[in-house]
């Protein structure tokens, strides 16, 4: 970010989304993972490899109907599980072919009573059907358009307002979107658009994400757009979209090339098929890295590009094991478009602008109140953004030009498709150099002041 008489009346009770008696609490899948900052997110008992949604959607109702399929492994004996869900009512749910009792609990649990109970190692097949008005959002998951038209953004949640899923980052899955409007208007998602056609006065698109993903990165946008068609020099297909009041973006979007290969250059091939970028033009506080093509609000310029494609590597490919390791997405992310862009393409001095903040803000209590390691729930994405980058600068030049990119290089590779946390960063840095590594890093990640001048003018910094 850029800031659900004997058997009959058994399946009947269940269609109708009547719970039977309580399982026993040891087949229960848990209805939260326990991140330190939001508890209830993600669910035990399962885990997901694919989600396959369908959508229909009408932009003057603002009426949504769906079908989430969602293919996965039991992990667990389950007689109860539960799905993160909080958009449109649920009309059925089936779990292996068969129908399954259903119930919302709380502002985002879809509990789903099978059958019968599962065995763990069970492949399992959820199937929800939904429908209903689509309530807008703004900006934390279900999103009016000011055209009629709607898109699906936010972070850490917004996911679960238009389909269920696990919604933790570290249950990744593959992800595949049909999505179903009148002709007159156009759809944008995330992975490769693989149909795209108009059959009895409607538009029929689908869309892959063959790189699994996180929730909150997958997106669907319904509007009036228009399209920016590139392709990279090594074949990558780029497919942008602009929506009617956005066309102002188009010039820094046809950067987007340029800037996969300087990105390319620091961390590593692209890691993923296809490319591109979303322009809403809605009044948003954000643009967001949704995975392939980030969401971008009216106000994106092209620090906000740089920023969101580098999330393709930092927060997307390699994600973060608890909302706890932010730093390891904003504070690369802000790094590499404030300080590695400016400095490698605009050629700016950064070291002076380094020592401009600092000297602004050393004796500003509010600007290190918050520490990086560990924000705090609420606090979260705030001064990973503007410290992140300080920290980042004074780690390269106390370590070093040659070791600072070979091991972020390293590390991020290291963890595609997967997930990082900061102290395996931590502990990852300190295997790449001699130099004891401990009090700096505490100083500048887990401190809630300014590091003494050592830390803070390693090297050339130094005054």
């Amino acid at each position: 970010m850029r800031w659900s008489a004997g058997s009959v009346v058994v399946v009947a009770l269940l269609t109708l989304g009547v719970v039977p008696a309580a399982a026993d609490s040891t087949l229960i899948g848990a209805p939260g993972l326990g991140d330190p900052y939001y508890p209830l997110d993600g669910n035990g008992g399962y885990d997901v490899t694919h989600y396959d949604v369908s959508i229909d959607y009408e932009p003057v109702a603002h009426h949504l109907r769906g079908t989430a399929r969602i293919d996965g492994r039991v992990t667990q004996p389950l007689a109860q599980f539960n799905l993160d869900y909080s958009g449109p009512p649920v009309l059925m749910v089936t779990v292996n072919g068969q129908p399954a009792g259903f119930a919302r609990d709380d502002a985002h649990e879809l509990v789903i009573t099978p059958l019968l109970p599962l065995p763990p190692g069970l492949p399992m097949r959820i199937i929800v059907d939904y429908a209903g008005t689509a309530p807008d959002t703004e900006g934390k998951g279900w999103t009016h358009a000011p055209s009629g038209g709607a898109f699906a953004v936010g972070e850490p949640h917004g996911a679960s307002t238009w389909y269920p899923l696990n919604d933790t980052p570290t249950d990744k899955a593959t992800f595949t979107l049909h999505a179903n409007v009148p002709a007159e208007w156009e759809v944008m998602s995330t992975g490769d658009r693989t149909e795209h056609v108009v059959r009895d006065g409607r538009l029929h698109t689908t869309w892959e994400t063959r790189q699994p993903t996180i929730g909150y990165l997958t997106t669907v946008a319904v509007d009036h757009f228009t399209f920016l068609e590139q392709r990279r020099a090594n074949g990558t297909a780029v497919l942008s979209a602009f929506a009617p009041e956005s066309g102002e973006n188009r010039a820094d979007e046809q950067r987007l090339p340029e800037i996969l290969d300087f990105l390319e250059n620091l961390y590593g091939p692209y890691p993923f098929d296809v490319a591109g970028g979303i322009y809403v033009d809605t009044k948003l506080p954000f643009s967001l890295e949704t995975q392939t093509r980030p969401t971008y609000a009216p106000w994106a310029d092209l620090n906000t590009v740089v920023h969101e494609l580098a999330h393709q590597w930092w927060g997307d490919t390699m994600s973060v094991r608890q909302w706890s390791d932010i730093c390891l997405n904003e504070c690369f992310a802000s790094y590499t478009a404030d300080y590695l862009w400016a400095e490698r393409i605009d050629h700016a001095d950064v070291d002076t602008e380094y020592r401009e903040t600092v000297a602004t803000f050393l004796w500003v209590p509010t600007f290190w109140d918050v520490a990086l390691a560990a924000p705090g729930v609420g606090d979260e994405f705030t001064s990973v953004y503007y410290r992140g980058p300080l920290f980042l600068h004074a780690l390269r030049k106390l370590i070093g030009e040659d070791v600072f990119f070979t091991a972020i290089k390293d590390f991020v590779n290291a963890h595609r498709d997967g997930h990082a946390s900061m102290p395996e960063f931590r502990a990852f840095l300190q295997t790449r150099t001699s130099m004891p590594l401990g009090e700096f890093l505490a100083e500048w990640l887990d401190g809630t002041s300014p590091p003494r001048d050592a830390f803070l003018y390693p090297g050339t910094l130094r005054r």
